[in-house]
This record gives structure tokens, C-alpha cells and sequence, in this order.
């Protein structure tokens, strides 16, 4: 493949905001969700604890500050530490209203103990025991009890158990396997309640394992959910790890793409109009490094068979890349991928699904996306240890409206290093 280049429709971005949020710490990780009830979603970071090594043991959170659009601190649990845990595992914490009262609230595992907090206050609203010590790697919102909404929660250690709990904390099962980084919860059977990706296991509601992947190597890094194929009347599932694979909710394998050597991150979209069904982006780690810019990765991209359609071949270093599906950035109808965490000099960009270039950021950093202010348009966040700026595809009015508050989608309380989504 030859070097990407810029899309005839290459915009510049338009800088909205810039905001000091250094009162959180180094190495937070960024929440969105309306936790002022305002209309527009409200900055979480999230700093984690340290003194442990994330491959094996999970993260807990050292503290939080919440921040408004303006960069008004909101409130702050926990005191920062000058020597955090890195990003290189998940942090246990979402923003979502867990008790149907219409207002978000912060769910997080601190001292050992899960909470529920007020995400107006901060204040605590409720807390428990964990199940066990370990299972604080990261928290899944499922509907396992067949609910009005999701109010059952999914815990787990890094690779081996997870635990299910209803809305009072009671264990309702739990599940040891290779359940890989991020396990996914959807009704696919339309029962009301939600069956659970578990890594290469499929579970029903009760926990019970109705089938497994043929043989994979590794683990599951990223599990995604849509009706890939243009024929197909119901959901299938990828799932990203060793290969690349699509299968139906039964168990039946639809293809595998092997031209990887590890597929550490995929996303579903409709990012090519000249394809049937959907696309399936993704990411390769060719060779692992020890630092942000050696190693190497590239993003391919397959149709709806399986079939690869191109593959990035870099010419800088960098192995880190995160990759996920940007909707509704601009007024395309056509979805983007949205690459950060690139290295090897590489700014977050945004790409379409023709190898071209559609907006380049002049900042690197990490990133957040969502709508903030109910625009029906994506802004872009990015965020290094302490500057953050709001990025847009066209000026927008951040400023605060008279409306309900912003209900959490699914992939706004679903958040993870290792993005999986619906389509």
C-alpha cells in the first residue's frame, strides 16, 4: 500500500476549546458523560493507582475530578498521586445512571470496594464488598436479570473469571475461561435479557457456556456486534485477537482472516459505499516494541466475506495504535476511522475507508469522542497530562442549554482500551 493521502474533502479542524484540566493528575484516562444533568456531557478523569504491574494485576482508580466544557473543576475523590499506574490495562469505572433516576451516576472500584457515586457531588450514593479481590479489571453493564434497562454488573480479573451481579450486588453466577479484555453483553435472542461474549466463550443470561470459538490462539482483544453481512436478518458477532473472526449467534463460523499477525484492535462501520454489508477496520501489531515509536502496526481493512480489501504498510515506527469508528463527524454519510496513539510522529487522524486522509490533529495525545451538546455531530477530545482541546468539524456552540440530560449510549458506558461496539 502507498502512503496515505489527504481526501479531496480534507478539513481542517476547528479548535473549539482548550482547557487546563492538570488539577486531575498525570496519566488520567477521560470519562464522558452529563453528570450535571445540564444537556451536555462533562469531562471525568480518571487517574490509577500504581505500584503494580497492569499485565497481571488489575487497576484500581486513585482519583477522580470531574470538569465541565468551560474547565470548571466540579469535584474531585481521591487525591492525585505523583507516581500513577500507566494505561496499559483498563480503569474499573463508567459513567452511567445505574438506578433509573435520570441522572448519571460514577461507578468505580476504590480501596477495594465497588461504588456508586453522584456524579452531580461525587458524594457516595452506595458501596460493597467485591466478590473477590481481584475482580476490579473492569466494569461491564449488562441486562442479565431481564430488567427495564441494564442494571446488572459484569466484574473480572485480567484474563481467567468474571462475576455477574444483579442491581443489589448479588452474585448471580460466575465464569472461568479465556474471556479475553472486554467481554460483550447483547440480547440476541430478543428475550429481554442480554447473552455475554466472553472472550471466545458465548453465555446465556444464566451464566451457562452454549458454545466456543474453534480453536484461537491468545486471547480476545476486541469483540464487536452488527449485521456484517448484507443478508443476514440477524447479529453477528467479530471478534479481534489472534485473527479476525465473524460468527453467527448460534456458533457457526462465517470466515476467519488470517493476513494478520495479531488483530489487537478491529471496529464495524460503513466506511466504503462501493462494498455490500459492512466493513470490518483493523489493526495489526506486526512487531511489538518497547517504546511509544519502534515496533510496528498497520490498519487493514476487510469486506463482509472476509476478504482483505487493503492493508497500511508504514514507514514510521509505532506499535500502539488504538482504532475505533467514528459516526457523524461531518455531514458524509460514510464512516471514518478514527487512529490515535499512532507514534512514530503521527498526529490523531481520521480515515475514510479508501486509504485517504481526512483530517489530521495538530496535537497528539489521547482521545475521547462523543456528541457533547446533542448537536446529532461528533467532537473530538484530546488530551495529554494536563491540556485538553475540543476539536470540531465546524464551529459549534458549547456553551449551556435548558434541556434534559444526555442520556449514556452504550459505547459511552461501555468504556475500555480495547473499544467493542454495536453496529
Amino acid at each position: 500500500m502507498q502512503q496515505m493521502k489527504k481526501h479531496e474533502r480534507y478539513v481542517e479542524p476547528v479548535l473549539i476549546r482548550k482547557l487546563d484540566l492538570s488539577a486531575s493528575g498525570e496519566n488520567c484516562k477521560m470519562f464522558l458523560g452529563d453528570l450535571t444533568g445540564d444537556g451536555r456531557l462533562d469531562l471525568l478523569m480518571v487517574q490509577p493507582d500504581g505500584g503494580i504491574d497492569d499485565r497481571y494485576v488489575p487497576h484500581q482508580v486513585e482519583a477522580m475530578t470531574a470538569f465541565d466544557l468551560e474547565g470548571n473543576l466540579l469535584w474531585q475523590v481521591g487525591t492525585p498521586n505523583r507516581s500513577p499506574g500507566g494505561p496499559g490495562s483498563d480503569y474499573p469505572v463508567q459513567i452511567y445512571d445505574i438506578d433509573g433516576d435520570g441522572y448519571n451516576e460514577v461507578i468505580c472500584v476504590m480501596n477495594k470496594e465497588f461504588f456508586i457515586l453522584n456524579g452531580q457531588t461525587g458524594e457516595k450514593k452506595k458501596s460493597f464488598s467485591l466478590p473477590d479481590d481481584k475482580a476490579h479489571d473492569c466494569i461491564i453493564i449488562a441486562n442479565l436479570s431481564g430488567n427495564a434497562f441494564p442494571q446488572d454488573i459484569i466484574l473480572k480479573d485480567r484474563y481467567h473469571q468474571m462475576w455477574a451481579l444483579n442491581k443489589d450486588f448479588e452474585l448471580l453466577w460466575t465464569h472461568q475461561g479465556n474471556i479475553g479484555h472486554f467481554p460483550w453483553p447483547f440480547d440476541f435472542d430478543e428475550n429481554g435479557k442480554d447473552e455475554v461474549i466472553a472472550g471466545y466463550d458465548f453465555l446465556d443470561s444464566n451464566g451457562e457456556k452454549k458454545w466456543s470459538c474453534l480453536p484461537l490462539d491468545d486471547h480476545a482483544d476486541c469483540i464487536w456486534v452488527g449485521k456484517v453481512q448484507a443478508n443476514s436478518q440477524n447479529y453477528q458477532i467479530v471478534i479481534g485477537g489472534s485473527v479476525t473472526v465473524l460468527y453467527d449467534s448460534n456458533g457457526k463460523e462465517l470466515w476467519r482472516y488470517e493476513g494478520s499477525i495479531e488483530s489487537q484492535h478491529i471496529c464495524l462501520g460503513k466506511f466504503r459505499d462501493d462494498e455490500q454489508g459492512l466493513q470490518i477496520a483493523g489493526l495489526d501489531r506486526i512487531i511489538r516494541g518497547t517504546e511509544y515509536s519502534n515496533g510496528k502496526d498497520g490498519m487493514f481493512l476487510i469486506n463482509e466475506k472476509g476478504e482483505e480489501i487493503w492493508k497500511e504498510n508504514r514507514h514510521t515506527g509505532g506499535w500502539l495504535t488504538i482504532i475505533d469508528t467514528l459516526k457523524n463527524w461531518d455531514d458524509h454519510p460514510l464512516d471514518y476511522i478514527l487512529a490515535f496513539r499512532r507514534g512514530g510522529g503521527i498526529n490523531p487522524t481520521i480515515y475514510d475507508g479508501y486509504q485517504n486522509v481526512v483530517t489530521t490533529f495538530p496535537v497528539d495525545g489521547y482521545v475521547s469522542f462523543g456528541d457533547l451538546v446533542g448537536s446529532g455531530q461528533e467532537q473530538v477530545i484530546i488530551y495529554d497530562q494536563g491540556t485538553t482541546y475540543i476539536y470540531a468539524s465546524d464551529t459549534i456552540d458549547l456553551s449551556a442549554r435548558d434541556k434534559e440530560p444526555l442520556k449514556q449510549n452504550k459505547h459511552a458506558y461501555s468504556v475500555t482500551l480495547y473499544p467493542g461496539g454495536e453496529y
